[in-house]
């Protein structure tokens, strides 16, 4: 019988258990994206606190696209000597920390007229309003670039891996979905040219890191509209196409929210009220779990895990590998630590209210001083 807390590796990365927490966007760097004290003392808290490997909350990859105030950057080699002191110390409490790298596209509402601000067509993002200049063929191949050479400062950082961020309505889950990618050259039309771009990071990243580094992605299983958006069918051939290019796990994710149809009907990533039944939590299980029997690399799953057991009943009776936390570990740090040291599985203390990103540093109401 498989369990959570077994010690695993994927590439020579050992993992202490298969715990993972997801990346969340803290706010808490400097304006140009740098490390400071508060948000060190974050990972450091989650570190100390018993998961296996961390994900960073999103680092934007170009100087210019800034999708959100106070997250973390990696577009030079200035952060480069900071991080290193930063992974060390990670390090040094057991765990495994990998950095999420992102352009924003249209999903932001942070200093939007003072830029140009890319997607694969010209179009308005329902919910931010934000307007998305199309791409030409040389902004790709200057992005993609610009991936790689992000991914390369994250490998120097001393980072454990880096993941690329396909989903919630950021540039490159916009590319998947025809809702809003209405090209018609080679990045547009069927979904082998929607997830082109996607392809071409991938590649630009492998060829500068090689073979040992661990290259993840966060992959939206579906849009979640009842029509024009990213299908599970199209998602599933993204996913395999990755796996059969040499992609080391593929963390399972949905919801894009850009549309107001998502939002409006809760099917974004951070659903609320998960926790009034264990059926509710898990929500991106029935996809991870059909992706699992079809790709030979770990499927990572996000999205309302909530329940030691539940976790428990999905490792042995699927192919999902690893879980994501990231709400449970924000009201919580230690959590993974009070399963280990006990026989009681306690509930979390999180109950997926989402006030948490109302809050300075997106803390968990419940652990505020008041």
């Amino acid at each position: 019988m498989k369990s959570l807390f077994d010690k695993t590796k994927l590439l020579d990365m050992e993992m202490k258990n298969r715990f993972i927490r997801g990346a969340l966007w803290e706010a808490l760097a400097s304006n140009d994206g740098h490390l400071t004290k508060e948000l060190s003392d974050v990972y450091e808290e989650l570190a100390k606190g018993g998961v296996g490997t961390i994900i960073t909350g999103y680092a934007f990859v170009t100087k210019g696209e800034q999708p959100n105030e106070g997250m973390m950057g990696i577009y030079d080699d200035s952060f480069i000597e900071e991080y290193k002191c930063f992974t060390d110390k990670i390090h040094s409490y057991g765990a495994n920390i990998i950095m999420q790298i992102v352009y924003g596209g249209f999903m932001t509402n942070y200093n939007v007229g003072k830029r140009t601000i890319w997607g694969p067509s010209t179009m308005q993002n329902e919910v931010t309003k934000t307007l998305a200049k199309e791409m030409t063929k040389d902004e790709i191949k200057y992005l993609v670039d610009a991936y790689a050479e992000a991914a390369n400062r994250v490998k120097r950082s001393g980072f454990d891996g880096v993941e690329i961020h396909s989903g919630h309505g950021y540039l490159l889950s916009q590319f998947l979905s025809p809702y809003y990618n209405k090209r018609t050259d080679e990045y547009g039309g069927c979904i082998e040219n929607r997830g082109r771009i996607i392809f071409e990071i991938y590649e630009a990243i492998r060829k500068k890191m090689g073979k040992d580094f661990p290259i993840l992605i966060k992959l939206n299983s579906s849009d979640y509209v009842k029509e024009g958006g990213l299908t599970k069918e199209d998602s599933l051939f993204v996913a395999t196409k990755l796996s059969e290019m040499g992609i080391d796990a593929i963390e399972v994710t949905g919801g894009n929210e850009s549309i107001k149809e998502v939002v409006d009907n809760n099917l974004g990533a951070a659903r609320t009220k998960v926790v009034t039944s264990k059926e509710r939590e898990s929500y991106f299980k029935d996809y991870a779990t059909e992706l699992a029997e079809k790709v030979n690399v770990p499927v990572i799953l996000v999205g309302g895990n909530r329940h030691f057991e539940v976790m428990e009943e999905l490792l042995n009776e699927t192919k999902i590998e690893y879980f994501t936390l990231s709400r449970p570990l924000t009201a919580e740090p230690d959590l993974i630590n009070k399963w280990k040291n006990t026989d009681n599985k306690k509930k979390p203390k999180c109950v997926s209210c989402n006030m948490c990103y109302n809050t300075p540093g997106k803390r968990c109401i419940m652990n505020i001083k008041r």
